[in-house]
């Protein structure tokens, strides 16, 4: 399969094919959950995957760049992606709020990246435990996929070193509400020489995302990997692409968050306008690096993409001052941009008759 250059051989691509592979494997794993014994555990993993199925769907994009070995890029991606989502459910809905037990439930995304790493007792710290080795089975099935990548140790230190900082954020912003801000501002400390253009927040967000995982993987699978590349991709996607990703995830769950009592991370800055700002300085930074990556067109066009599909999803239409904010993202983004926001708003409406 040849790497898209041009949105409109992107989205045909995706929706003809990556799209409904992606899906074929999620219905594995929503099929799994459902026999989960566990009633808590059972909703939490089923929850996950109906509200999350496109983060699957986004991440699966990463695939194209693997050519002829797309479908393991996606079962990899699809299994890896159900473990964040479930996880994320699980510290955010439950009554849990042990520091200990998310570093424990976190841990299988560190084996995952890690093949021939031994399973643990991941529900160690937590009452409810008979998943039917629900969790089990997708960290096996991560780690059998990334076995068959013969260059896999050149990218695993990356993967590593990205799934760590998604833990720590993880950790940090599940437990109590009033240690939240106080560990997450104390971790960031630790980096913030590094990433002096960065607000705690910001560097937050950046943490939270796996699309550098995914690239990583997808390019392994590919015959382009090499050393250079694996570091040009993880200083491309850390911290300016990922971040602009849950920077905009966090924007359109503003009114979701704020419901649940869930930390948000826009919510942090002065006013409407200074986080506008901070939108367009990530968007035009990852413009910028990513420039020195091959297939430079597809890596835009992911940036373009990220833009276009997150301000084009329904939960925009109840943020105040949203018309707004879309425009002016809209614009600083480009044409190709746009042609994603009308897609996506398109492919939201056809969807349902499309299943």
């Amino acid at each position: 399969m040849s790497i898209p250059s041009t949105p409109i051989h992107l989205m045909t691509t995706i929706y003809r094919r990556i799209f409904p592979y992606t899906n074929k494997e999620l219905a594995y794993w929503q099929n799994r959950a459902e026999q989960i014994p566990n009633q808590e555990l059972r909703q939490q993993a089923l929850d996950s995957i109906e509200a999350k199925t496109f983060h699957c769907e986004g991440g699966s994009i990463y695939s194209l760049l693997s050519q002829q070995n797309w479908q393991e890029a996606i079962r990899f991606i699809v299994a890896y992606q159900t473990i964040s989502d479930y996880l994320d459910n699980l510290c955010d809905r439950s009554t849990s709020l042990d520091p200990d037990d998310f570093r424990c439930l976190h841990q299988s995304m560190l084996d995952a990246l890690n093949p021939g790493a031994d399973l643990k007792e991941y529900y160690a710290y937590r009452e409810e435990k008979d998943d039917g080795n629900y969790l089990h089975d997708l960290v096996q099935t991560c780690q059998a996929t990334l076995s068959k990548i013969g260059q896999y140790e050149i990218i695993k230190p990356y993967t590593q070193e990205l799934a760590a900082l998604y833990c720590d954020l993880q950790v940090h912003k599940h437990v109590t509400f009033e240690e939240r801000v106080p560990r997450l501002r104390t971790w960031f400390d630790e980096h913030a020489e590094k990433w002096n253009d960065l607000s705690w927040y910001e560097f937050s967000a950046c943490s939270g995302s796996t699309l550098g995982i995914f690239c990583l993987v997808s390019y392994a699978f590919s015959d382009h990997l090499t050393e250079e590349l694996t570091r040009n991709v993880y200083n491309s996607y850390f911290p300016y692409m990922q971040g602009l990703h849950i920077l905009l995830d966090y924007y359109i769950d503003q009114q979701e968050d704020l419901d649940e009592g869930d930390l948000n991370f826009c919510s942090y800055y002065e006013h409407e306008n200074h986080m506008k700002d901070r939108f367009v300085y990530f968007i035009d930074q990852t413009k910028l690096h990513i420039n020195d990556l091959p297939h430079a067109s597809f890596h835009h066009m992911v940036q373009k993409g990220l833009v276009g599909m997150y301000l084009a999803d329904r939960k925009v239409q109840s943020i105040q001052g949203a018309n707004y904010m879309v425009k002016d993202l809209l614009k600083e983004s480009g044409l190709k941009a746009k042609f994603f926001y009308l897609n996506t708003k398109l492919y939201h409406k056809l969807k349902p008759g499309l299943a």
